[in-house]
């Protein structure tokens, strides 16, 4: 099987998205074309052709004609839309379709019973499989949360500005992260190596590591002691539970980081030791979180 090379990308304005973008145009190997929704003002890098969608089935089949892969980056709002992509996808002969898995391993049990929402994943990567009879081949890539993403944007309750950190259970849980770049090189990965990653869940990782570890890194780094709020994985989960109960996303992103610092049994959040770690096959290397941090740091 020949590396893809005509890539259709969807949902290409969000945080991921943006990231795989970048990623792709780094690499060069890539004709690209971004799928945007006819109402979107997006605006999108120089040289990236933009497809203007209504998302109809038939719109979506003639964009994808002609293409190799076709990548999702939807976020939680656009995960009932992805199985319409895959139809699409094998009615226009694409050989090869990405889902937006790029979080917590959604084929992970405890990890759906902490995050319902990502069960539209699972349920997304069971259609996946029920048509390899049709030719279309599928990649899976679970990445956990985002390291230098999540530090600059305070998404990890590391609190830059203030220095200010909000520690979990006591911070000793080991955990996997990964960082923007290596996110984006894991999908250029899997298209420059279509065989080895054929009908395949994978699992990557940039760092292994604490809260604890982290805290000291960004101590380290900043030159400051750091102020700790302790909380636990159950207060954690009945905030969440209060902010949903009131239409709050927020909540759903307590649930997210839940999945990675929680001490719900089962979650097996360390790729490293839970998990087949794929990094060999997509030419990732695991990274220094010291260094990682004082990057962040001195941005």
């Amino acid at each position: 099987m020949a590396t893809f090379k005509n890539i259709a990308l969807v949902g290409a304005s969000g945080a991921i998205g943006k990231i795989i973008l970048d990623g792709l145009m780094a690499s060069s190997s890539f004709t690209i074309t971004v799928i945007s929704r006819n109402e979107s003002n997006a605006v999108f890098p120089e040289g990236i052709a933009v497809h203007k969608s209504d998302f109809s089935d038939e719109d979506l089949e003639a964009v994808f004609k002609g293409k190799d892969a076709v990548i999702s980056a939807l976020g939680a709002t656009g995960f009932s839309e992805q199985q319409k992509l895959v139809d699409a996808a094998i009615r226009a002969g694409v050989k090869r379709f990405i889902p937006s898995e790029f979080s917590a391993n959604s084929q992970n049990d405890a990890v759906i019973q902490l995050l319902p929402l990502f069960g539209q994943k699972k349920a997304l990567i069971e259609y996946l499989k029920s048509k390899e009879v049709d030719g279309l081949t599928w990649t899976g890539v679970a990445t956990s949360g985002l390291l230098d993403w999540g530090l600059e944007n305070g998404f990890l309750q590391f609190d830059l500005a203030n220095r200010t950190a909000t520690i979990w259970d006591g911070g000793h849980k080991s955990f996997t992260l990964i960082n923007e770049k290596a996110l984006g090189q894991s999908v250029v990965s899997v298209l420059q190596n279509p065989e080895q990653t054929k009908n395949k869940y994978l699992h990557v990782a940039s760092v292994e590591t604490t809260q604890l570890e982290i805290l000291e890194a960004l101590e380290k780094a900043t030159e400051s002691k750091w102020t700790v709020r302790e909380t636990t994985t159950e207060a954690q989960l009945s905030e969440a539970g209060v902010k949903l109960a009131a239409g709050d996303f927020e909540g759903a992103f307590i649930l997210v980081r839940a999945t990675v610092f929680g001490n719900t049994p089962g979650l097996n959040s360390n790729y490293v030791k839970d998990t087949e770690l794929a990094n060999d096959i997509l030419g990732l290397k695991l990274e220094s979180v010291e260094e990682t941090v004082r990057r962040v740091v001195n941005n």
